[in-house]
């Protein structure tokens, strides 16, 4: 592994998540200067210390070590990608999954994006909620959007990568915005979903979601989050297996399984 080009890679994540080195110090539990050895490719760090970072990052822990290699890169594998797309990070779902999730988060985002309390975390998780809920109830994928464990909650892996790219074809606009003292990243759309591209079973899916979900704040869905079997017995920057959703308890269960038996 090239330290230099990791550390540097580390740097200007940091730098672009507008986070502090003693923030990042902290949440690795770390000192400053150790941190800063880190971000000089003076100091290798543990595969515990790698795995909060790239947890931090909203990235899979094997994603952020090959950003060495430059392996970062947007991939959507049959679809074509504008030259002018910056590639941030790569996104290994099938074009149909994307546009689905493109659909899926438009939606989501007429239905409840212009509430106070729906910023960038709290979007993670509704979209986490949609997509586990879903593979619950009925035992198949919706978007079939990669999650990891970060310190947040939840995490959709390529959340970043598509939102650039539909930001730069005019589908939605990023915004900064206050929620009470805290900074926030909001989206808005800029175009309607096409309903076609769902199915009225998902559709009616996503409206229960957000009819349950949508008025908690990003805290309270990541605390929520937080007690959920996927997300407990993952470990941190591990993806989040969809398997795990059988394993719920009664509180985070949208399955009736005593009318199956």
């Amino acid at each position: 592994m090239n330290m230099t080009k990791l550390a540097k890679f580390i740097q200007e994540q940091r730098k672009n998540c507008e986070m502090t080195q003693e923030y990042l110090a902290k949440e690795i539990r770390v000192s400053r200067p150790t941190y800063m050895e880190i971000e000089q490719g003076n100091r290798d760090m543990t595969i515990t210390e790698a795995q909060k970072l790239a947890g931090i990052f909203n990235m899979s822990l094997g994603d952020f070590l090959k950003a060495d290699k430059k392996e970062i890169e947007v991939d959507f594998k049959e679809e074509k990608i504008e030259k002018n797309i910056k590639p941030e990070m790569r996104i290994i779902l099938p074009q149909a999954n994307v546009r689905k999730f493109k659909e899926v988060l438009l939606y989501l985002l007429e239905k409840a994006g212009s509430r106070p309390n729906i910023g960038e975390t709290a979007i993670y998780k509704l979209l986490y909620f949609i997509d586990f809920d879903y593979y619950e109830k009925f035992e198949e994928q919706l978007t079939g959007a990669r999650y990891i464990k970060n310190h947040f909650g939840p995490t959709p892996i390529e959340f970043k990568g598509i939102t650039d790219q539909m930001a730069e074809r005019g589908e939605i606009e990023k915004i900064k915005s206050k929620y009470f003292q805290h900074e926030q990243k909001k989206y808005l759309p800029r175009r309607s979903a096409d309903l076609k591209a769902l199915s009225a079973q998902e559709i009616q899916h996503i409206d229960e979601v957000l009819a349950r979900l949508a008025w908690k704040n990003a805290s309270e869905l990541s605390d929520y989050s937080h007690s959920d079997t996927p997300w407990r017995v993952h470990k941190m920057g591990e993806e989040i297996s969809y398997e795990t959703v059988f394993y719920r308890d009664n509180d985070h269960s949208v399955r009736n399984y005593d009318n199956e038996l």
